[in-house]
């Protein structure tokens, strides 16, 4: 691989180009990570990769070590880990299980469920599980605790 930084006072913003033979899984990762910090995400739905701003997610899960990203458009396959993820999004997301990120600001309502755990309703309508290790830090941010 060969990497070039060239500073340009002229240009309006950083423009960033990836030259590659083919887009592969490690290249799709890497430009994940690039938007990450314009608080936007990639993800793939029915071939085609999209351009998501992370205000837009209700929440991230992983099934058979595949991540995906919900909105309230559809599903979204994402390169990037689910630890990858807490790392990059912004405060507002928060670890809702083992597998499972909710972005704090779609919640719409939460009540209790059994065994310490919360079911909270998203902004879409969807519920959502909060497991009992995580249900604390939903109570912490609502000032419950």
């Amino acid at each position: 691989m060969k990497l070039q930084l060239i500073e340009d006072g002229a240009l309006p913003e950083t423009e960033i180009t990836i030259r590659c033979r083919a887009a592969d899984e490690d290249i799709l990762k890497m430009a994940a990570m690039l938007r990450a910090f314009d608080h936007k995400l990639t993800g793939i739905c029915q071939g085609e990769t999209w351009i998501l701003d992370e205000n837009d997610i209700l929440y991230a899960d992983t099934a058979d070590r595949h991540t995906f990203l919900y909105t309230g458009r559809g599903v979204y396959e994402t390169p990037l880990r689910l630890y990858e993820l807490e790392e990059r999004l912004s405060p507002d997301f928060f670890r809702s299980g083992k597998s499972s990120l909710l972005n704090f600001s779609h919640i719409r309502s939460i009540r209790p469920d059994l065994g310490g755990r919360l079911l909270v309703t998203l902004s879409n309508g969807e519920r959502q599980t909060v497991s009992r290790q995580y249900a604390r830090e939903v109570r912490r941010r609502l000032g419950l605790t």
